[in-house]
């Protein structure tokens, strides 16, 4: 029987290198240094990995839907080739002009998982991101979010600190990289 625990992870900045220039192609997916093993034992735990990411790029025309699909195909293959696996990818294709209500923080991906996995319980589901609006995202969404330090996560920790309008998010948990929270809940 399949587990019905989840985690849910932004991709850019928590799974692979974030580029202020966009990861345009296959080649530009690097995996950040341990986040494959990351995933893999997180898989190893039972728990299903769901993928939500922002993808303006496709908005401002920097890759094509195809390339989109060759670079996830690129990150599935090397979680696998690490004894992990990715459940699902939801994407928002939109620009931030867009007001779409999929790109976070807006929660229309969260709200396609909902629909497509309906034995998800967000209030017992982490999300893991870099970036306050991944935060914003998975807090609005229920779930139980989580901050790494990679990608944008010093930046975002720092906004956090110095704005008192945030202050909400300053009990959010922090990890240094996804593999010191896969180290989290193997205790």
């Amino acid at each position: 029987m399949k587990s019905t625990r989840f985690i849910i992870l932004d991709r850019d900045g928590v799974i692979n290198i974030d580029s202020p220039d966009y990861i345009k192609t296959p080649d530009e997916w690097i995996a950040i240094a341990n986040s494959l093993q990351a995933i893999a034992q997180m898989t190893a735990l039972g728990y299903q990995i769901i993928v939500v990411t922002n993808q303006s790029g496709l908005a401002r025309n920097y890759y094509t839907e195809e390339t989109l699909k060759r670079i996830h195909e690129k990150m599935v293959t090397e979680v696998r080739e690490a004894d992990g696996d990715i459940l699902d990818i939801f994407y928002c294709p939109h620009g931030p002009a867009d007001n779409c209500v999929c790109r976070k923080p807006a929660t229309g991906m969260y709200d396609q998982i909902q629909k497509k996995y309906p034995d998800i319980n967000f209030k017992q589901t982490y999300s893991v991101g870099d970036s306050l609006r991944d935060l914003q995202a998975a807090q609005k969404s229920g779930c139980l979010p989580v901050l790494v330090k990679t990608g944008n996560g010093l930046k975002t920790l720092e906004k956090i600190k110095s704005d008192a309008t945030l202050s909400e998010y300053q009990s959010v948990p922090l990890y240094d990289n996804l593999f010191s929270f896969s180290e989290f809940l193997r205790q």
